[in-house]
């Protein structure tokens, strides 16, 4: 009996840790990146003995074989925030704390800290990035701050040069400096038919100021494949000279039309200096900065893990992970090698069955029990053999 009791123990034990894993589940089931884990039951060992050629084998109960991370995919819902980010498929985030220590996580809840470092907004960890060499980096917005501007080297124009007109006038075409300053330039065009059929002289001004002179001849009304780019060096008041190209290779003609002409500037290739304005992640995990100008700018890629047994995996707390067991981790980028692609502005919720949890509670419930009921039986038992002496 005594015997008895020692095994109704054991699962009672047994389901207690089970229903402890179901609560520390169902405790999480808005944790973002959760990974519910289910406990695994074996048998204890055996004794036999045997008697009249017969063997008999008496179980000594319950033991429980560890728990089993489940690390299918929870799912991903919007959170409004740029820096939240969320795995869609195979990896983890790297995380590195203040002691150096690496751990991994699918919780992507990041900001960026008063230095621009990217870090975890659960316990500070700075979230890590790839450089080009392949070596472990920050993801840091230094450098990043302030976008320099760009001198226009090329200006393009489009439209119909009235071949009838006399003259016509581009203005304003606007373009920018070495330093990111904006000049309003304007472009002349002289009919010089007389001169040479389908000619034009092309004169740049800034302001009054004669940058200088080319020329465009049309054929069919088409520009020359030689006319067709023209070149200038313009130096700007105080500044220094730059090259400028006049682009009029593509959809520029010149066919009769009264005297009204549609030339037109339609694009430059400079900017003005800009300020950081947003910085989000794309769908490789690299960091893309948006400035003021309206330029972008990449900077540093997220770096994530990935395990090939769950035997490498250890649990640590606050939705991370570590490498367990001496078994390294494979680390690589988003959308490459297997790696999911980054989602942006989303968070994976935990992934834990609640219908499932419910069903193995009664389960444990219904274990608990039974093993509570062999210890009354056996401890009644018990009563029963003590009660024999006094009578």
């Amino acid at each position: 009996m005594l015997d008895s009791i020692n095994v109704g123990v054991t699962g009672l034990l047994g389901y207690q840790q089970g229903l402890r894993t179901i609560a520390n589940n169902t405790a999480n089931l808005n944790t973002p990146g959760y990974k519910s884990s289910t406990l695994q039951f074996t048998d204890l060992f055996y004794s036999s003995s045997s008697s009249g050629g017969r063997s008999t084998q008496l179980g000594y109960g319950l033991d429980t074989a560890g728990t089993r991370l489940d690390f299918s995919q929870g799912d991903l819902r919007q959170t409004g925030n740029d820096f939240d980010l969320a795995v869609d498929g195979e990896g983890l985030f790297v995380l590195k704390d203040a002691q150096g220590q690496t751990s991994y996580t699918r919780a992507g809840q990041f900001g960026f800290d008063g230095d621009g470092v990217l870090v975890s907004r659960v316990d500070g960890s700075k979230v890590m990035g790839i450089d080009e060499a392949g070596g472990s980096v920050e993801i840091s917005l230094d450098g990043l701050r302030v976008a320099a501007g760009k001198e226009t080297s090329l200006v393009r124009l489009t439209g119909n040069l009235s071949s009838t007109s006399t003259e016509e006038t581009v203005s304003p075409v606007k373009v920018f400096d070495a330093l990111g300053q904006e000049h309003a330039l304007s472009v002349k065009f002289t009919n010089t038919h007389s001169t040479s059929a389908g000619s034009w002289k092309v004169e740049v001004f800034d302001g009054t100021t004669l940058v200088g002179t080319s020329q465009v001849v049309f054929v069919d009304g088409e520009p020359t494949l030689s006319s067709s780019k023209l070149a200038f060096s313009y130096t700007p008041a105080g500044g220094v000279a730059q090259p400028l190209t006049l682009d009029l290779s593509a959809d520029v003609t010149s066919f009769a039309s009264g005297n009204l002409s549609t030339l037109a500037m339609t694009s430059q290739d400079g900017y003005a200096p800009g300020t950081l304005s947003k910085v989000t992640f794309d769908a490789t995990g690299t960091l893309v900065a948006t400035y003021s100008n309206g330029q972008t700018v990449k900077g540093a890629r997220l770096a994530l893990g990935r395990f090939e047994s769950l035997d490498a995996v250890e649990a640590l707390g606050g939705g991370q992970f570590r490498e367990a067991g001496g078994i390294p981790w494979t680390v690589g980028c988003a959308g490459e090698a297997g790696f999911g692609p980054l989602r942006a502005g989303m968070l994976e919720i935990s992934n834990v069955d609640l219908s499932r949890e419910f069903s193995s509670l009664v389960v444990m419930q219904r274990g608990y029990q039974a093993s509570s009921q062999v210890i009354s039986t056996a401890n009644d038992m018990l009563q029963e053999l003590f009660g024999m002496k006094n009578k």
